[in-house]
C-alpha cells in the first residue's frame, strides 16, 4: 500500500493538477513557464504539459521569493545568473549576495512597520477619549482639542494631519 502511494506521487502532473496542488492559477503557471521559471518535463501525446511532482516545491519557492519582494522578472534574471554560472561556488556567492540584500531590505521594512505600529497605537489611545467627547464638538474643533484628557498632550501626527491642510 505504501509503495503504491509513493508511485502515484511520482507520476507527472498536468498543469491543472499542479495548479490545484500549488494554489496558483493555470495562467500563472503558464507565465512562469514563459519566463523560464518553471519547466515541464515533457508533453503528453495529447499535447498536455507534464510537470515533475517537484514542480510543486518550485512554485512554492517562486511564491516565497515573491513574498520577499522579488518581481517575476527579477526572479528570471536571478535564475539566469545562477544557471549561467559554470562554477557552483560563484553561483552560490551570487545567491548569498542577493539574499543578504533582501534581508537588509526586509529588516528596514520591519523597522518601518514597527514605527507605524507605534504611531497607530498612539493615535488609537489618543482617540479613545474622543468616544466620550461631551458636549458634542464639530470636527473642525478637533484640531486644537483640549478636552477629555487632551489638555496636556499633543495630537499624534496621524490624528493631527487630518486637521491640517
Amino acid at each position: 500500500m505504501n509503495l503504491a502511494k509513493h508511485i502515484s506521487l511520482e507520476k507527472p502532473l498536468r498543469v491543472g493538477e499542479l495548479a490545484k496542488r500549488s494554489g496558483k492559477t493555470v495562467r500563472a503557471l503558464h507565465l512562469y513557464e514563459e519566463l523560464g521559471l518553471l519547466k515541464p518535463v515533457h508533453r503528453s501525446k495529447g499535447g498536455f504539459r507534464l510537470y515533475s511532482p517537484s514542480a510543486v516545491e518550485r512554485v512554492a519557492w517562486i511564491s516565497k521569493l515573491q513574498d520577499a519582494g522579488f518581481s517575476l522578472h527579477q526572479l528570471q534574471e536571478f535564475l539566469g545568473t545562477v544557471e549561467g554560472t559554470d562554477i557552483a561556488s560563484l553561483a552560490m556567492t551570487r545567491v548569498r549576495e542577493v539574499f543578504a540584500e533582501k534581508l537588509r531590505e526586509t529588516r528596514e521594512q520591519v523597522e518601518k512597520l514597527q514605527r507605524l505600529e507605534q504611531d497607530l497605537e498612539a493615535s488609537l489611545a489618543y482617540l479613545e477619549a474622543c468616544k466620550t467627547c461631551q458636549p458634542p464638538y464639530a470636527p473642525h474643533e478637533c484640531g486644537s482639542c483640549n478636552h477629555n484628557g487632551h489638555q496636556d498632550g499633543e495630537q499624534p501626527l496621524l490624528v493631527a494631519g487630518i486637521h491640517r491642510g
